[in-house]
Order: structure tokens, then sequence, then C-alpha cells
């Protein structure tokens, strides 16, 4: 047997089977220190797989990512599926592959799995609905801010003997925070009524999860006065970003705030107008009459006289009156058409009544613009130039009652328009803090094991066996009572030069005493009935 290991031995069985067990224990912690360490420190980072799973799906997914040796785990929630980093695209590929997850709002793949042989009419349009909803709720899924959707629909149903037509509806139930919910809540609407074939918008039913009702047909906020929030919202918005456009290149995106308050009339107006044009007149028909009259009149019969009753005279035959008529008349009669035009007006948009604008700019930024001997007067008056700037990206109009203020003024920190650093070499280590920690920890515990534990007992094992001290050189190492002469002590031999030396590194009194009393009992006895005695004469 080598030396070493005959030592070894030796070591082990000079401790006894108390230490033995100390020493196994000992060990036996130190590697399960370790191995625990290891497992908890160098756990894989896991990445999201699918999130608001169902139970079905989620067990589903569990049975094939653990069949292919793809590490996963599940949230607290109990409806995220997490994989190990890295493995993303692979799981989901397999997941594909298996038709997984089906119950995630299953869209136009439902007719993959449904033969068309024997299938029934009522079947095909009960899993159109369906397929339709999936595809629905998908879509509301993509929009920022929402969690989670499911869609109802409920189609028309033509009937033989039904006088009204039945509309469809929907209703829409959503998961996301209340700002988001009611921001989207008007949108939503919209897109489901445009999806569905005959579905108007005011038929659309819109919910959370918590039951809180978000948008419904008769819901006060789909009326005039909604529409004319969001004209005047959209109109204030557009005029701050014009503001933007205009002074970002200036003062920097973060060195200026601008507010815009916009009155906006948003009535609606039908103007109809008749414009007769006489200039532009056009000869419609012409009518001409003409007639000629001429007129004679003779009479025979000559007035009766005086002369005519004398007797043989000779009368000359006479003449009545004579007259003659002669009328001509010409009659033109000319028809125009006179141009007219007719306007009829209907209008929908908006009209900007009032303007209100305020501009507050980082006076620290005017500052360092102009130098740090700037006055106050060339402060006002880049101020000025500003204004003017403001004024003519908004359609500042006097006349209106627009109003607009430019003030500068100072930031607070944060505000001071700094260019941010492109990130780094630290940034770059610093996503990779987590990993770095967990490997150092790792390291840490075990060089610390390592060190206190199964280095002291390597060591102890390594040294060669020592016999046990005889009872005379305990005896000799114990402390000798003041005034105890040879006699006190028995026959024990005087001290050396070496005898003192083990005396000034020999171990504790305590220990000695314990090795006396494991060798000797009665013998110790002895000394210390004789050190009691020499202590109390």
């Amino acid at each position: 047997m080598p030396e070493q290991i005959q030592n070894i031995a030796d070591n082990l069985r000079a401790f006894g089977p108390r230490r033995l067990a100390m020493l196994g224990g000992i060990a036996a912690l130190v590697l399960a220190v370790i191995a625990v360490a290891s497992i908890y420190l160098n756990r894989p980072a896991y990445e999201t797989l699918y999130v608001g799973l169902e139970r079905a799906d989620v067990n589903q997914i569990g049975l094939v990512l653990g069949e292919a040796g793809i590490g996963f785990d599940v949230a607290s929630d109990g409806t995220t599926i997490l994989v190990s980093a890295g493995k993303t695209a692979q799981a989901r590929m397999l997941l594909a592959e298996k038709g997984l997850p089906t119950s995630a709002n299953a869209g136009y793949e439902l007719f993959d799995n449904v033969g068309s042989l024997g299938l029934t009419s009522f079947m095909q349009q009960i899993t159109r609905v369906r397929a339709l909803e999936g595809e629905i709720a998908r879509t509301i899924q993509s929009i920022a801010g929402i969690k989670a959707a499911r869609v109802h629909i409920v189609m028309s149903e033509r009937a033989s003997f039904r006088r009204d037509e039945q509309q469809p509806t929907a209703s829409v139930v959503i998961k996301a925070s209340e700002t988001d919910a009611l921001k989207n809540a008007t949108s939503i609407r919209h897109l489901v009524a445009a999806a569905v074939p005959g579905l108007n918008a005011d038929k659309v039913t819109v919910l959370d999860s918590s039951g809180t009702l978000l948008a419904a047909g008769d819901d006060p906020t789909n009326t005039s006065a909604s529409r004319t929030m969001n004209v005047e919202r959209t109109v204030e918005m557009q005029i701050e970003e014009n503001i933007r456009r205009a002074l970002a290149p200036y003062l920097g995106p973060e060195n200026f705030r601008a507010s815009v308050r916009a009155d906006v009339n948003t009535d609606q107006r039908q103007i109809e107008e008749t414009i007769f044009d006489p200039e532009s007149r056009v000869e419609r028909s012409v009518q001409v009459v003409r007639s000629n009259e001429n007129a004679s009149q003779r009479s025979t019969a000559a007035p009766a006289t005086v002369e005519q009753n004398l007797p043989d005279a000779q009368v000359a035959p006479a003449t009545g009156p004579e007259s003659s008529e002669q009328n001509e008349r010409k009659e033109e009669t000319t028809n125009y058409e006179v141009n007219s035009k007719r306007i009829a007006t209907t209008s929908n948009g908006y009209t900007v009544e009032k303007m209100s604008i305020a501009v507050v700019v980082n006076q620290q930024r005017l500052a360092a613009i102009l130098g740090k001997d700037a006055t106050p007067e060339q402060i006002n008056t880049r101020i000025a130039d500003i204004q003017k700037v403001v004024a003519s990206a908004t359609g500042f109009t006097e006349a209106r009652g627009d109003v607009i203020n430019v003030s500068a003024v100072e930031f607070i920190d944060g505000l001071d328009g700094e260019a941010i650093d492109e990130p780094g070499i630290f940034d770059a280590a610093s996503q990779h803090v987590g990993t770095m920690i967990n490997a150092l920890a790792f390291v840490v515990v075990v060089f610390l094991m390592a060190w206190f534990g199964l280095r002291p007992l390597a060591a102890a094992l390594g040294k060669p066996a020592v016999a046990p001290p005889s009872f005379e050189d305990v005896q000799r190492s114990l402390p000798t009572p003041e005034g105890a002469g040879p006699a006190a002590v028995g026959a024990l031999p005087q001290s050396n030069p070496l005898d003192d030396l083990r005396q000034k590194i020999r171990p504790a009194p305590q220990e000695r005493l314990a090795r006396m009393v494991d060798l000797n009992e009665e013998r110790t006895a002895h000394i210390l009935r004789k050190w009691a005695a020499a202590e109390a004469s």
C-alpha cells in the first residue's frame, strides 16, 4: 500500500468513529451547498413564448416541449409560457407543426381542420363566424396597450316570413389599462364594423375585463360634442407639431414646450345659391308679325239744300263725302334665355374660431446661443423673433382674436436638451450583469467551501499518524503547584531544557487534564488530591 494512502488510513483510524462521522457530515454539507449553488446560480434565463393561453393549451404545450427536451416554465398567472433564452424560434416552429396553441383566438385556420365532405350550411356559417371573431381579436390585440381581446358576433339570419331584416351586432371584451381602453374604444368599434358585412359602428359594444362599459350604441360620447372634442384635439396636435418642426432645429427638441388651445366650430352647414348672368344671354326664339290695311269710303247721296227745291233750276249732281285710310303694322318679339347657376354647398368640416398659443423656451439655451454676456434686450429680441416664427408656423391671425405668448424660463433638470450619449462598452456589458454576478457568486461559494471546508479536511487526512502521548509525558506537561516539591508530584523526573520548551508550546491545561483523565483516571485523581492538599496547607 502506498505511504500516502497508509497515512490517510491511519489518520482516519486515529480520529475515531465520532470524528469520522463529523467529517463525513461536513463533506456532504459542502458538496450539497456547491450543488445547490451551481443549480440556482447557473439556471438558464427564460423568454416569453406565448401569453394569454388557456389551461388546455398550457398543458399540451408543456407536454410537447418536454418531449422535445426544451426547458420551459409557466408564469404565476398560469397563462404565460416561458422557454430558455435562444429557444423561442425553435419552440414556436415545433408547436406550429403540432398545431398549437389551438384555443388562442383561432382564425381562418379553423377551415383547415374541417372537412368539406358532409359539412352542412349551418356548420359552415358557424365556422365562418368563429374564424371572423378570431381574426378580429388578433387584430385588436396588435393595438398598443391591448393585452387580450375576445369578440362575439351575431350575424343576421334570413327568414321567409320576417318583415324586418335583423341587423348584425357585435360585442368586444378587452383587457387593458383604463387609459388605453378608453382611448382605443372608438377605434375598436369602427374596426369591428368595417370587418363585418352590414354592421354599423353603433351596433358594437365594447367593455373591459372589469365589466366597465367603454362604448355602446347609446353612448353619450358618440355625439357631436365628442366629434368636436376630437377635431379640436387633432387641430391642437397638428399645430403643436408645426411648432416643434419649426423650433426643434434651432433650440433642440427638449429646450421648449408648446401648448395650443383651439376653439373649433364643427356645425354642419348647407348653402344654396342661384346666380343669373344677364351678360351671357342666349337668343331662344324670334317672332315677327306684319299687317297692312287699306280702306276707301265714298258717299253718293248729296246733302239736302234749298237750291234743290227751286223749280226749273239746273242743279249739277253733287257727290257725297269721300275718305280713304291706309294702316301698316309690324310686330317683332325676341325671346332670350338668361344664363343661371345654382350652387348647393354642404359643409361637414370645421372652422377655427380662436386660437391660444403658449410657448416656453429654456433660458439657458438662449444664453448659450447668445453668449454669457447676453443682455436682457438681446434675449427679448430673440424671443420676439421666435414669436414671429411660431406665428407663421401656426397660422396666427390677429383679426380672429388669436393670442400668442412666448416666454423664456429656467427648465428643471432633465430638460436641458443635452445630447444622449451612444451606448458604450459598459452599457453593452450591463446587459450581462446578471449572468456575470451569477458566475462570480458561484466561484466565490466554491472557493469558500474549498478553503474553509475541504482544505482543512484534506490537511487533516494528509498528516502522518502520531502516537498518543504517554501518561508520563502528559504528567510532565502539567504545571506544578506552588510550594510543592518533588515529593508532591511523586516520582516525576526532573525537568530539562527540552521539557521547558515543550511546556511553552504545550496546549491549554484543560485539554491536557482531559488527556490525563483518558489515560489513567486513578493516577490523575491522586495528583489532584495532592494539589488540593498543598493548596489547603
